[in-house]
C-alpha cells in the first residue's frame, strides 16, 4: 500500500529516520570494543580537572580499531553508498553485513597501516614541537601531513565500499584524491564538524545519526568528484588522437589515481 499527501511524506521520512538511525546503531555495535574504550577514555578526562597523561586506552584503542573500528565504518559506508546510487529500499542489515564480510581484510590492513602511521607521525610532531626548539616549523609541517591523513580516511573508506581493490591501491587513491580534490574533502569536514558540534548538544545522535550521516556527506561528496575524474581519466586513456598528447598539469595529475579501467571492479 503507497501512502500519498501528508501521511505519504510522513511515511517516507520517518522510514529515513529508521534508515540512518537502524544503520548506525549496527556501526556503533560492531565497533563496540573500540567505542566502549573511547568512551572510557573521555570519562576519564570529562571527571579530572587537571587529567594526568595516560597512554594505556590510547595503546588499546590502536589496537583495536583496525580490528574492529575500520571494518565497521567500512560497512557503514557501504550502506550509505547504496543510498547515494539511489539505492535506498534495500534490507540494511543484509547490505551491511555484507559489506562488512567483503571489505573486512582491506579495511584491516588500511586500519593497520593508518594507525601506524599516524603514531609515527604524532610522534615525530611531539619530538619536534617540544623537544627541539629549532625545529618546530618541522614539527608544524608533521601536523600538515596529519590533517592530509586524517582527511583521506573519508575517501579512504569511500574506496573500499565503492571498488574492488588491493589495500595499496585503495590508500594510495585515498591520500592522491584528498590532494587532489581538497575542497570535496574539506566540505566533508565541515559538515562532519557541525555534525559533531550537534551530537555535543544533543547526545542521543551518537546512537541515532552521527555516523550514518558522516558517512552519506562523505560518499555523496566523493562520488560526484570521482566519477568526474573516472570520466575524464578514461577518455584520455581510450583517445588515439595525437593532439591529446600533451596534456594539462591537471589531466597529469589525474592519471596518477590508480582508477579502474572498466566498471568490473566496481562493487554491486
Amino acid at each position: 500500500m503507497e501512502y500519498k499527501g501528508f501521511m505519504g511524506g510522513f511515511y517516507r521520512i520517518t522510514e529515513w529516520i529508521m534508515r540512518i538511525a537502524g544503520s548506525n546503531l549496527l556501526w556503533l555495535l560492531c565497533s563496540s570494543p573500540f567505542m566502549i574504550v573511547l568512551a572510557m577514555k573521555l570519562l576519564l578526562v570529562l571527571q579530572s580537572p587537571t587529567p594526568q597523561p595516560e597512554t594505556l586506552t590510547i595503546w588499546v584503542m590502536g589496537i583495536l580499531a583496525p580490528f574492529t573500528l575500520f571494518p565497521a565504518t567500512s560497512a557503514l559506508f557501504s550502506v550509505t553508498r547504496k543510498w547515494v546510487m539511489g539505492e535506498s529500499d534495500l534490507s540494511i542489515i543484509k547490505v551491511y553485513f555484507k559489506g562488512y564480510k567483503e571489505n573486512y581484510k582491506q579495511s584491516m590492513i588500511g586500519g593497520i597501516f593508518y594507525t601506524l602511521l599516524f603514531a609515527v607521525m604524532y610522534v615525530d610532531y611531539e619530538v619536534y614541537m617540544n623537544q627541539m626548539n629549532n625545529l618546530q616549523m618541522i614539527g608544524m609541517v608533521m601536523l600538515f601531513f596529519l590533517l592530509i591523513l586524517f582527511l583521506s580516511l573519508f575517501n579512504f573508506f569511500s574506496l573500499v565500499s565503492h571498488y574492488h581493490l588491493g589495500a595499496i591501491q585503495l590508500i594510495k587513491n585515498a591520500i592522491l584524491f584528498t590532494i587532489l580534490r581538497p575542497f570535496r574533502t574539506l566540505s566533508t569536514l565541515i559538515c562532519a564538524g557541525v555534525l559533531g558540534f550537534l551530537t555535543l548538544r544533543f547526545g542521543w545522535l551518537i546512537f541515532f545519526g552521527f555516523g550514518s550521516l558522516t558517512a552519506f556527506v562523505a560518499f555523496y561528496n566523493f562520488y560526484i568528484a570521482y566519477n568526474k575524474i573516472q570520466e575524464k581519466v578514461e577518455r584520455m586513456r581510450q583517445s588515439d588522437d595525437t593532439s591529446n598528447v600533451s596534456s594539462s598539469a591537471q589531466d597529469d595529475e589525474d592519471l596518477a589515481l590508480d582508477l579502474p579501467t572498466s566498471e568490473e571492479k566496481e562493487k554491486d
